[in-house]
């Protein structure tokens, strides 16, 4: 292992370099030129080091080292290929090629395994070209459906179905079975976030995904002269949001951990400095790992607004658009990758994942559990992400020790 530093350096270097942006950052869409300048490479590497490779019907690669005694079974790892425009260099594409640099070790290191070993790349994760995110592991699990993008265009006129065959891939065949070879699968990704730095730990176990509710609220009220009107008289749906906002923060704060709240846009119409504003439209998001904790509080919430709609003489329109249930992790899975961490001495911590993942898709199908490494500063999304060499490679030794456990291992 006295080389992780060098390769883990290497790796990240060349993999975000593709689609490197000039003001800094990384911007690779799903099926653009970049897109697949990546998978063409990391089939190149997958081959060079004898694994299997195949692509699926949609893009997702695959690359495969045969096991020997249960040849029906499969550990799978591995991450999304794709990015947000003027993304940092890890996010997903980190969990490729780690995963990639895991199995050449153990290859390397103890030769075949017992269970077929497996990296996939995934197409699409994020959700950047197109409005549909999982593309890639939602085709794994037959979870896609054609109809959500058949007429899917990207901010460039660009026909989702155009850009998919231009590549080379198509829908998925509706016969197409299911695998069912799949025993684990196990996704290392940064954290997007600052527990890990803030507690000290260089390895998150992560036993559960948060569920998310992600609102649309619209307020109406009456535009006025801000002059002319009397307080007294006023329909101001500006200061009525300000009340909920308010009070449905403090009521999040008295929650306390998991529990987060979030309101992130908001879009005042007239928007001009000498007018009562009489309309407001702004978005909620909201997140915790217990689904009844979030149904509750969210209907508290829901509530809530339409009391003070009501006091404030506003109209209210509530789009709850986005309800996704929490997901835990496997059980066996996060314990195995305890048991590997301990063993390994390394510096680790049990945690949840605050963002959504490729995790929660399998985590529906198959045993599957992640490992986080820390994000400077909590930064994601963005140029500035990044994460300590060393902490890059402690996250892959724990993917070492944990793919040797259900790779190698008998059961």
């Amino acid at each position: 292992m006295d080389n992780f530093n060098e390769l883990v350096d290497e790796h990240v270097k060349w993999i975000s370099g593709i689609g490197a942006d000039p003001t800094g950052g990384t911007t690779r869409l799903l099926y653009d030129e970049h897109w697949r300048t990546a998978q063409k490479g990391l089939k190149d590497k997958f081959e060079a080091i004898d694994l299997v490779t195949s692509f699926d019907e949609v893009g997702n690669l695959y690359g495969k080292l045969e096991g020997t005694k249960y040849p029906n079974e499969t550990i799978l790892t591995g991450s999304h290929v794709d990015t947000v425009v003027n993304g940092g260099k890890l996010d997903g594409q980190f969990g490729i090629v780690a995963s990639y640099l895991a199995v050449k070790y153990l290859k390397e290191t103890y030769g075949a395994p017992l269970r077929n070993l497996e990296v996939v790349s995934m197409a699409e994760e994020e959700g950047s070209r197109f409005p549909y995110a999982f593309w890639g592991s939602k085709n794994i699990w037959g979870l896609a459906d054609k109809n959500d993008v058949i007429e899917a265009k990207d901010t460039n006129g660009v026909k989702f179905v155009d850009a998919m065959k231009e590549s080379g891939f198509d829908f998925k065949k509706e016969a197409t079975s299911i695998r069912e070879d799949i025993k684990a699968f196990v996704e290392i990704h940064i954290e997007q976030g600052s527990v890990l730095e803030k507690t000290g730990k260089q390895v998150g176990v992560v036993n559960s995904i948060v569920g998310q509710k992600r609102y649309t609220i619209v307020l109406k009220g009456e535009s006025n002269h801000a002059g002319t009107t009397p307080m007294g008289f006023r329909k101001d749906t500006v200061y009525a949001m300000s009340k909920m906002i308010s009070t449905a923060t403090d009521k999040a704060y008295t929650k306390g951990d998991p529990l987060v709240l979030t309101f992130g846009h908001i879009d005042v119409q007239p928007n001009t400095v000498n007018v009562v504003p009489g309309q407001v439209t702004f978005s909620m998001d909201c997140r915790h790992t217990d689904k009844v904790v979030l149904q509750e509080f969210t209907a508290e919430i829901e509530q809530l607004f339409a009391e003070i709609a009501k006091e404030h003489g506003v109209s209210i329109e509530i789009d709850n658009w986005m309800d996704e249930l929490p997901v835990p992790m496997s059980e066996e899975i996060v314990n195995t990758l305890e048991e590997a961490c301990k063993e390994a001495d390394l510096n680790y911590t049990v945690m949840h994942s605050g963002a959504g993942h490729d995790s929660q898709i399998f985590a529906v199908h198959v045993p599957t559990a992640m490992i986080f490494v820390p994000s400077i500063g909590g930064i994601s999304h963005n140029p500035a992400e990044d994460t300590k060499l060393e902490d890059l490679v402690e996250g892959l030794k724990a993917l070492i020790a944990s793919l040797y456990k259900l790779a190698y291992e008998e059961k």
